[in-house]
């Protein structure tokens, strides 16, 4: 498997999936600086979190603009898996790759903890490691995740099963109570409509070794690897 790393100026998780991906391959990703015109011939690219151009204008609003996000949103479009991470789902929603906005935390504040999550399905790459219904523990780190659509994008969402992932409780029930930043239908990851683009909030590189305090994470790279294997 070849996985290529996007790198943007203020990213502080590229390190940190560059690793987990590692782990999982067995050989280190490339790591793309975002001024780069080619991703190089990749069987996975991720848009990894944190701050890309420190979060002015709006988070990934700059870095949607970069020379490489041309080239990974046209291979994208032909079917290369791509998986967004925080900041990276902000650039995939700021592309079009997937639907939505992602907005300001309805607290208006930061939120740095651990989370609970429901997986929705394991029919795609990133996820046959799990279990529908599972519940996992997978770390958060912003302040612009509430997911918003329109209602008729969230039941098209909903009737084309493109939920990944829902804030939940232990138990697996959603609520106000276990939804952190006040996302419509407690969504914190989508698919694109082929299953092959994700975006999700939560950091699964963050929880991917024991090292770390759990590993919840460390399914969606090792799906990632058996899928292209």
């Amino acid at each position: 498997m070849k996985a290529s790393v996007i790198v943007f100026p203020g990213s502080n998780c590229d390190r940190d999936v560059a690793v987990s991906l590692k782990a999982a391959m067995g050989s280190r990703p490339a790591m793309v600086w975002h001024g780069e015109a080619d991703v190089p011939a990749s069987d996975l690219i991720v848009l990894p979190g944190g701050f890309s151009y420190g979060d002015y204008l709006r988070s990934g609003a700059m870095a949607a603009h970069s020379p490489i996000m041309r080239d990974v949103v046209a291979k994208a479009r032909k079917g290369t898996p791509v998986l967004g991470i925080c900041n990276g789902f902000h650039l995939l929603t700021e592309t079009g790759l997937l639907p939505g906005v992602l907005m300001r935390n309805a607290s208006l504040k930061f939120i740095c903890k651990d989370v609970l999550l429901k997986v929705e399905r394991n029919d795609t790459d990133f996820t046959r490691r799990y279990a529908p219904g599972d519940v996992i523990r997978i770390p958060i780190a912003h302040h612009d995740g509430n997911y918003f659509a329109d209602e008729d994008t969230l039941d098209r969402l909903e009737g084309e099963n493109l939920i990944a992932f829902r804030y939940c409780d232990d138990a697996g029930a959603l609520s106000d109570d276990a939804n952190p930043n006040g996302s419509q239908r407690a969504i914190a990851g989508l698919y694109n409509e082929t299953g092959t683009v994700l975006g999700l909030m939560p950091h699964p590189e963050r929880l991917a070794d024991p090292a770390l305090g759990g590993t919840d994470g460390k399914p969606m790279f090792t799906s990632l690897v058996e899928a292209f294997h």
